[in-house]
């Protein structure tokens, strides 16, 4: 597994989106339209394009529509769906969606509402290189409080998770992790309910001893969860891959 390719990814879709309700009423946030098709669509051609052949999406308001548009292939890429029957918080749908993943191989985490121009290749070689439990690619925020700051060690360990911290131009968490199997072995795959990967499983994990790693990355970021950040979108993303 030291230098098997990443293959799977996991996306976290399945969030009520009540701040972009506003824009976007009738949809999820991850089917919002961006240049003429759903923000998801560009998340998942941005990964299929770096060699990503399954995605299990993580899913729960308004699935329908998700799972009608991408049905069980798409460009080439099988997709599965996590169904949330009950809302789970990102903590809880990620553990239950893992369940469909091979519990032996590293797997890409994603946020649905969040693109980021992060390359596969050298974020997984950086993962295995520091036998990270779980990697973070980090942006510099300009906004105080929105995002989770991180305190970086000289050696990319991450030693504090910083979710009010104010300070502009801070690493924080750009919402694409690599993660080790051992860290999901470590909670159990059947769930404990509700809860919150950033405010519950990550500051129990870290406090556990975890192996938290951040890589500062320099590429392209846009967050479509607040409406004036999803009307720049379209000149944010790539238009073609």
């Amino acid at each position: 597994m030291s230098s098997d390719p990443v293959r799977s990814a996991i996306v976290l879709a399945g969030g009520l989106g009540t701040r972009l309700r506003s824009v976007v009423a009738a949809l999820p946030k991850p089917m919002a339209p961006v240049a003429g098709r759903p923000f998801l669509a560009h998340q998942l051609d941005q990964w299929i394009a770096q060699g990503i052949h399954h995605f299990v999406l993580a899913v729960g308001y308004r699935h329908e529509s998700i799972c009608e548009h991408f049905g069980d292939r798409y460009h080439g890429a099988t997709v599965s769906y996590s169904i949330e029957q009950e809302p789970l918080g990102t903590g809880g749908a990620l553990l239950q969606a893992a369940r469909q993943l091979p519990d032996d191989e590293r797997l890409l985490l994603l946020n649905g509402d969040t693109y980021f121009d992060v390359k596969l290749e050298p974020f997984a070689g950086f993962a295995r290189e520091h036998d990270s439990d779980w990697c973070f690619a980090l942006f510099r925020a300009h906004e105080a409080g929105r995002y989770m700051g991180m305190t970086v060690e000289a050696d990319c360990r991450i030693s504090a998770l910083k979710s009010d911290d104010q300070r502009l131009g801070r690493l924080a968490n750009g919402g694409v992790y690599l993660v080790h199997p051992r860290s999901l072995r470590s909670a159990g795959l059947t769930g404990a309910g509700p809860c919150s990967l950033e405010n519950d499983l990550f500051p129990a994990w870290l406090a556990q001893g975890q192996r938290f790693h951040g890589l500062a990355v320099d590429a392209r970021f846009i967050d479509i969860g607040v409406p004036q950040d999803y009307h720049r979108a379209a000149d944010v993303l790539p238009q073609a891959y």
